[in-house]
């Protein structure tokens, strides 16, 4: 490895082993600029700085592994059979416990719908690097996750809410959030590393954005919590409600997923990727769907985002008890 690609390693092993502290950070940041100065921060920001996310997510995605990535049969049939099988059941027993009673019942169970059903495609990946599991081969599986997420969240959304999805699950926000979230951010991705590979400056350009997921992971939440804090106050009901579904979300949800790639026979760095896919959820990429929801108000963004905080906080803990499930083995 040369001087210049060790020293951009070793800045980026910093950036993800201290990256919740900046995410926390971010979002205390975030908080006090929305408090400090209400509706200065606009909320059009949060799209194009969660495409760049997404941008960057997707660069450190080699895209010839994204063929490797289809030939990992049992691999991404653990990842299916965990996040699109085993997750909505466990979902849905959660689901029993929201209130029925309480007003604007239906716009909270959609709002636990929308965040728990979809697995997340972004930090997910450095925490599952940094809790010994094989987090290469769950980055080579982002693109594909993220596509069936948006292929199959519509028809979870109508199973889960029956005759009150109509009103809501509306073909326009998947369609502008697959656009501009997926196939743009994933074609410039392409571009820049067809581009890289044929000259110097721009692959230089390209080790230099490897620096920049944690960052921009971090100006999202920071955007986030300073365009929606001013609007949440009136949401502290439903926060109060959904906190416990989260919590043993948080609980149960690795152990699901080991359940699945245990079952399959995985190598157990692989097993460990499943859990830690099956725990986190995509908050960030579904926020801009719960704010096209008709109606949602300060409801829809206040319940994605109190997952986002039980989700972060839960990182700390996955990273040391995942590693040692199945014993002891190389961090990949």
């Amino acid at each position: 490895m040369s001087a210049p690609a060790a020293h951009f390693a070793a800045w980026r092993e910093r950036l993800e082993r201290g990256q919740v502290a900046v995410y926390l950070a971010a979002l205390a940041l975030g908080a006090v600029t929305g408090l400090a100065r209400p509706g200065r921060m606009p909320a059009a920001l949060i799209d194009p700085a969660i495409a760049l996310m997404l941008y960057l997510t997707f660069l450190q995605v080699p895209m010839r592994a994204l063929g490797r990535g289809l030939r990992q049969g049992r691999f991404l049939a653990a990842l299916a059979l965990a996040n699109f099988v085993a997750v909505p059941l466990l979902v849905a027993g959660l689901g029993l416990f929201l209130p029925a009673a309480q007003p604007q019942a239906d716009l909270l169970r959609l709002a636990v719908l929308l965040v728990l059903l979809a697995p997340c495609i972004d930090y997910v990946v450095t925490f599952a690097h940094l809790g010994r599991a094989d987090a290469r081969a769950l980055l080579a599986a982002t693109p594909l996750l993220l596509l069936a997420q948006m292929a199959l969240l519509p028809l979870f959304l109508r199973v889960g809410l029956g005759e009150a999805a109509a009103q809501w699950v509306r073909p326009g926000p998947f369609l502008r959030a697959f656009v501009w979230l997926i196939a743009v951010p994933l074609a410039l991705a392409a571009l820049t590393q067809a581009a890289a590979a044929r000259h110097r400056g721009a692959d230089a350009a390209v080790q230099g954005l490897g620096l920049l997921p944690v960052p921009a992971t971090a100006a999202v939440l920071f955007v986030v919590m300073a365009a929606l804090l001013p609007q949440l106050g009136a949401a502290r009901e439903a926060v109060v409600c959904v906190l416990p579904l989260y919590i043993a979300f948080a609980l149960v949800a690795p152990p699901l997923g080991w359940a699945v790639a245990r079952a399959l026979r995985l190598p157990v760095p692989a097993g460990r990727a499943v859990a830690f896919s099956a725990g986190t959820r995509n908050s960030l990429v579904v926020l801009p769907l719960a704010l096209a929801v008709p109606g949602g108000g300060a409801l829809l963004p206040a319940v994605v985002l109190t997952q986002t905080l039980v989700e972060l906080l839960a990182e700390l803990v996955y990273v040391r008890v995942i590693a040692r499930w199945g014993g002891v083995s190389a961090p990949r």
